[in-house]
Formats: C-alpha cells, sequence, structure tokens
C-alpha cells in the first residue's frame, strides 16, 4: 500500500514530512511528490521538483526564471498531474495525500482529479470551510479543514494533519472497492424530474441492471460525462437535461458547452428527454438578474428560483439538443413527452405553455437526423407510462448491443 504526498517541500518540507512520517507509522509506504519552484527542498522527494516541470513539459530553471507564478504553479499541478497517472498505472499509487494552503491545495487538488473516481484523495487545506468546487470539481476529493494555516508544527496543526493522514490510510486499506457484474445504467434528476426517473429506475433494477442517479445542477452532468469517458457507464437515460438550458439561457446551473456530448462519443446506447428544458435556475428571488424581470417564475425553495422560458428559447435549446445528438456513434433515441417536461410544466401548473413546448419539440424534430429514433409520447414526463417507455426503449438497445445483463 502506497499513499503519495504532494506539496511544496520548499514551503511545506516541515509539515509534509510529519504526514510522511504519520502515514508511514500506520502501516503504508510514501513516495513524496514536490511540486515546489522556490527553493530547494529539506530532504529528498521520491520525484523531485525538476521531474515534474519535466512532466508539463518545461523545466525548473525555466519556472523560476520566468517570474509567472500562477503560469508555475498551473505548471507544476500539471506535471504532478502526469506523474501521479504514471505512478497508479504502474501499480504503485493507492491513494494520494496533499495539505497546505490555496496554492499547494490547488496544485494537489489538480494531480487528484487526474486520477480515477475511487482512488483515495485527501488533501488537509486551509480553504476547505469554503467553496472547494475550484479544487474537487467532479471529483471524489475529501477535504478536512486545516483550523489553523499549514504553517509550522504545532498543537492545533499536527493533530489535524495527522488525523487527515491516517485518514487516507484507512481510506485504502479499509476502503477496497465494492464492484459489480452489472451493467450500469446513467440517469440524470432533478426535483421537477423525480417521479419519472424514480419509475423508470424500477425498470432497470429489476431487469439486473445497477442505476446511478446524477442529479442535473451542473456539477452532476459533467460527473455523469466523465465517467461515461472512464468507461463506468453502459447505457444512459438522460431524463434531465436542463443543464442545457441554463448554459443557452444564463442560469446558474450549467454543465458546459460539451454536455451531452460523452455518450454519443463513447458510442454507448442512450435516450436523451429534454426533461425540465423549461426551467432556468437561479439562486434566491433576489439574485435573479433583471433581464429576466416580469417572467414567470416558482420558488422551488429559499435558494433556488425558477424561470420559465420563453417559445425562442425553447428552441434555441431544442436546436441544441439535436445537433448533439446528430455527433452520436451509437444507438440514440429522443423521448418527447408531449403534454409536459416536467412537474411545473403541465396543465394547471404554473408554466404550463403549449406554444413553448410545442417551439421546442418542433426544433428537435427538425435537428435529428434519420440516425437518431425519434419516441414521441402523448403524456407528461412523470407519467409512469412515459417512465417505462424510456426504460424499455434504453433496455432495448443495451440487449441489441450486447450489453444488458444475462
Amino acid at each position: 500500500m502506497t499513499i503519495v504526498v504532494v506539496g511544496t517541500l520548499d514551503t511545506k518540507g516541515e509539515e509534509i514530512a510529519f504526514a510522511r512520517d504519520v502515514i508511514e507509522d500506520a502501516g503504508a509506504e510514501t513516495h513524496v511528490v514536490d511540486v515546489g519552484v522556490l527553493g530547494d527542498p529539506p530532504f529528498d522527494p521520491d520525484t523531485p521538483a525538476t521531474a515534474v516541470a519535466e512532466a508539463a513539459g518545461t523545466s525548473l530553471g525555466a519556472l523560476r526564471q520566468g517570474g509567472d507564478r500562477n503560469g508555475a504553479m498551473a505548471a507544476m499541478g500539471e506535471g504532478a498531474a502526469r506523474v501521479v497517472t504514471r505512478l497508479h498505472a504502474a501499480g504503485r499509487l493507492d491513494g494520494v495525500f496533499g495539505l497546505g494552503g490555496s496554492s499547494n491545495t490547488s496544485m494537489a487538488a489538480t494531480a487528484m482529479r487526474a486520477l480515477p473516481i475511487g482512488v483515495p484523495k485527501l488533501i488537509v487545506s486551509t480553504m476547505a470551510s469554503g467553496d472547494v468546487n475550484p479544487y474537487v470539481g467532479v471529483s471524489d476529493i475529501a477535504m478536512l479543514h486545516a483550523v489553523a494555516d499549514v504553517a509550522g508544527l504545532n498543537t492545533v496543526s499536527r493533530t489535524v494533519i495527522a488525523n487527515g493522514a491516517r485518514a487516507v490510510v484507512g481510506m485504502v486499506d479499509g476502503g477496497r472497492a465494492v464492484e459489480t457484474d452489472r451493467p450500469t445504467v446513467a440517469i440524470t434528476m432533478f426535483g421537477v424530474t423525480t417521479p419519472c426517473v424514480r419509475a423508470a429506475r424500477e425498470v432497470f433494477e429489476t431487469r439486473g441492471y445497477e442505476t446511478v442517479v446524477f442529479h442535473a445542477t451542473g456539477t452532476g452532468g459533467r460527473a455523469m460525462e466523465t465517467l461515461i469517458r472512464e468507461g463506468l457507464i453502459d447505457g444512459v437515460l438522460d431524463v434531465t437535461t436542463t443543464e442545457l438550458t441554463d448554459e443557452l439561457v444564463g442560469g446558474v446551473l450549467s454543465a458546459g458547452p460539451d454536455r451531452l456530448r460523452a455518450a454519443g462519443e463513447c458510442g454507448i446506447p442512450q435516450v436523451v428527454v429534454p426533461g425540465a428544458t423549461d426551467v432556468i435556475n437561479f439562486g434566491p428571488e433576489a439574485s435573479v438578474p433583471a433581464a429576466f424581470d416580469g417572467r414567470r417564475q416558482v420558488a422551488h425553495t429559499p435558494q433556488v428560483t425558477l424561470i420559465r422560458t420563453t417559445a425562442k428559447e425553447a428552441a434555441a435549446v431544442g436546436a441544441e439538443i439535436a445537433t448533439k445528438l446528430d455527433g452520436a456513434t451509437g444507438p440514440t433515441t429522443v423521448a418527447l413527452p408531449l403534454d409536459g417536461t416536467s412537474k411545473l410544466a403541465v396543465a394547471g401548473e404554473p408554466f404550463h405553455d403549449p406554444t413553448a413546448d410545442t417551439a421546442l419539440f418542433e426544433a428537435i424534430r427538425d435537428g435529428v437526423g434519420d440516425d437518431v429514433d425519434r419516441l414521441e409520447v402523448e403524456t407528461h414526463i412523470n407519467d409512469p407510462a412515459f417512465a417505462r417507455r424510456i426504460a424499455e426503449t434504453l433496455d432495448a438497445s443495451l440487449r441489441a448491443t450486447g450489453a444488458a445483463p444475462e
């Protein structure tokens, strides 16, 4: 069992040495990767900073002379990512540990994000009590708040660093991956599409699949697409594509411009629904931009305000879905619930808008090519009958490609 320790030995050498000793006392071997640029390390690391810089396609001398601190950090983070990836591929990395302030955290997290989900990753960081999304992203990095600054060893820092060091050993020693031999289906969900997802999951579970549900909040969509590209997903039931709306219209839950590409590029079966595309997501009501004044809105929670798309916006989302599905290399179906794309969009609810729905559906019909199957159902998205149809459609595609349960 080997724990790779990533840190700047020139500024955090004493603390890294302490963490290394705790890890080794706990029964693991260590491999120290030095990402420091400013000076010489107090002890010899297993992978020196010179090698990390070379892995990034540069040299330590060039980084020191360049005078660009942010550029040097980015390079060393990228170099560390390549180093840990190689160590993992060679069977010489079972977990990763890092510690420090914003700079150390950034470089250690860059290295950790390059590793597959499931590899234990832990950072003791002064940044852990704030917004950790820039560090964690869609990875499974655990962050432990350092409480005091990581600047010398004292009662507080020793306690917290030791807890983190022992924790990563425990993650490796006691956290053996629980593997499954069942095909895995990824499903996207939102509060306004939950009944559909629940009914679809029942179909898949009874037929021998394992399901992984992703909350379509931007991070969820990116996480799903990452797992697809890592080969961990066999089929996708993309019920909730609301992240595309936020990307195009300016909501806060965008998953980025590459959302809805991974399954098609990887050639795995997918059924895609324009679920919750009627919704534009914002924070508290006071945070909604003035450009949306006068629009129909719903307070989903005190922290979440939803705005209804217009017909023009809905058409743009439909065209985007069609464009991305047309590039798919695997079995692809777009499924249209003609009586409403979310709980809020059905007759009698505040986002019911047949004109906008028609614009959405027409854009999809006009945009998809012959390689994309189209399933249109005269019901709303949360009708159990619709959920069964889309689940059965994906099951049929998985069976046709030999990816279904035996």
